[in-house]
């Protein structure tokens, strides 16, 4: 973060322009701040924006995530305009140099590695939210393309395709979130502040959000504050993520655990660009289902997820198991001999924020029941994909208090849950 410059007080630069305070320095809220610099009405001598990170940018789900970009994404409302502004971003910035933007194929395998130094792995769990949502657009039996020749093809009993270079993509979630934070900083009105946010204050008169009030941290846990700031605000909006509810105790948004690891490849075998949702045999009833992405010099891995842990107070007190960690790398070796000759560069665990609603996938976007206070959260396993979408939509909503680009009707927050509970 050598070029972001964080403080623990607000500098005063606010006062007597119109001041939007965005809670989170993830993707979501990156998105938010770099879409409001760019919108027609916006005016650095007119507005200021202060994003309140209580660690450190990308620092969850943001850094951690796989980065699959998809037009067959969900929510259908937002996802096509996603995918084309994630291109345009590409496009004008050099994404490929930057943050590692191209197209992929996506393809699904199934296949039986229980005889490969067979173990069992517990009972089959249910598929990952994600693949589960994805029709496969034709199977090619057990045949896998020719360019995919870093996977076993002994392995495999089956393999779909999900998606080609013109409906799938991939960024580097960290290095997109890092790059567009630093663009949106260029406008010159934006103040990066290093605090928790403990809760919103209102007006007793009108009920409305007037800000929040936060406690500085620190990236160095030596560091300890005892004090409570306010700042006061004329928009407030929470794109927390899996933090959400500790801020909205009603808002009906948890975190799904997910490990991950990233693996440095064979280095005499280059790894084509594929993204490969699986499900194998590794035992008689018991199945698992890693993703894997091909990045431009490593390979991203994922496991389903897990809620045996509650959502910690903050990014950097993500428990990272490193026995999961090394369990998916052991998967994955069997199907990937090329990833079994290379090795781990990096053990990480992270929270999806996941809304727990029956009639919805999320995300929830918009102003909730308190005039003022925005939320952009819920997205689960579709976050990095629907970042700008949900950035621009929030620019159009604060600045113009419509949104042009998209219905997102049914995404209203109020729908879900009371935010008002906060003025009791």
């Amino acid at each position: 973060m050598d070029y972001l410059q964080f403080r623990s007080e607000p500098s005063g630069r606010h006062k007597n322009k119109k001041h939007i305070i965005i809670v989170g320095a993830g993707i979501i809220g990156v998105c938010t701040a770099y879409f409001i610099t760019k919108h027609p009405k916006f005016d650095s001598d007119k507005y200021h924006i202060t994003i309140i990170e209580s660690k450190r940018v990308a620092g969850g789900a943001s850094g951690k995530a796989g980065g699959l970009l998809a037009l067959w994404a969900f929510p259908e409302q937002i996802v096509s305009l996603s995918f084309n502004l994630h291109q345009k971003l590409a496009n004008e910035y050099n994404g490929e140099e930057e943050w590692g933007y191209r197209r992929l194929t996506t393809v699904s395998l199934e296949g039986d590695i229980s005889k490969i130094k067979s173990e069992s792995n517990g009972p089959k769990k249910s598929r990952n939210t994600r693949s589960s949502s994805v029709i496969s657009l034709e199977s090619q039996g057990k045949t896998l393309p020719s360019s995919l020749n870093w996977i076993n093809s002994e392995v495999i009993t089956n393999c779909s395709t999900l998606g080609g270079t013109d409906t799938t993509a991939q960024v580097h979630p960290y290095k997109f979130t890092n790059f567009i934070l630093r663009k949106a900083v260029e406008s010159g009105a934006i103040e990066l502040i290093l605090g928790k946010v403990e809760e919103i204050t209102y007006s007793e008169e009108t009920g409305t959000a007037t800000g929040v009030k936060y406690q500085p941290t620190s990236i160095k846990d030596g560091d300890k504050y005892d004090k409570q700031i306010e700042l006061k605000a004329d928009q407030t909006v929470l794109t927390v993520g899996p933090w959400t509810s500790k801020i909205l105790p009603d808002c009906p948004i948890s975190g799904l655990r997910a490990h991950s690891i990233t693996i440095a490849p064979f280095k005499d075998q280059p790894v084509s660009p594929y993204a490969i949702f699986t499900e194998f045999k590794v035992g008689p009833n018991s199945y698992i289902s890693p993703e894997i992405y091909a990045r431009q010099d490593e390979v991203y891995v994922c496991g389903e997820g897990d809620s045996a842990v509650d959502v910690p107070e903050t990014t950097d007190d993500v428990e990272v198991v490193r026995s999961k960690c090394d369990e998916l790398y052991k998967q994955v070796s069997k199907i990937s001999p090329n990833l079994a000759k290379g090795h781990i560069l990096r053990r990480q665990a992270c929270y999806l924020p996941v809304l727990d609603v029956p009639s919805s996938s999320g995300p929830l976007i918009g102003e909730t029941n308190v005039t003022n206070l925005f939320l952009a959260s819920g997205h689960s396993c579709w976050g990095i994909n629907n970042a700008p979408g949900t950035g621009k939509i929030m620019s159009e909503l604060l600045l113009d208090g419509k949104v042009k680009s998209a219905d997102i009707t049914s995404l209203d927050p109020s729908f879900y849950f009371d935010a008002s509970v906060i003025l009791e």
